[in-house]
């Protein structure tokens, strides 16, 4: 349980940097982003680890890498090319 629980906060770890490092002009501070990477990775591999028990690395890995991409989606701001106006009324 350990190791699942220390496993699950480095992959949130790496995420996060990952996505700042990618996203950066799109995403808050370094900081929300490598806190919310773990935090999501943890909570997903808690999830994971509850849903199908206590064998299960692998598994419980994949649910903490998934809860953790989709909590850094959350913090994703909208590109400036992608803004449109809307005409006057």
């Amino acid at each position: 349980m350990l190791l699942a629980t220390f496993g699950s906060a480095v992959l949130g770890l790496l995420l996060g940097w990952a996505a700042f490092r990618r996203l950066s002009h799109r995403l808050p501070s370094r900081r929300l982003v490598l806190f919310t990477g773990v935090a999501g990775a943890l909570f997903g591999g808690f999830v994971t680890r509850s849903a199908i028990g206590s064998g299960g690395l692998l598994a419980s890995l994949a649910g903490a890498a998934v809860v953790a991409a989709a909590a850094l989606s959350l913090l994703l701001r909208p590109s400036g090319a992608l803004r449109r106006w809307s005409a006057p009324a």
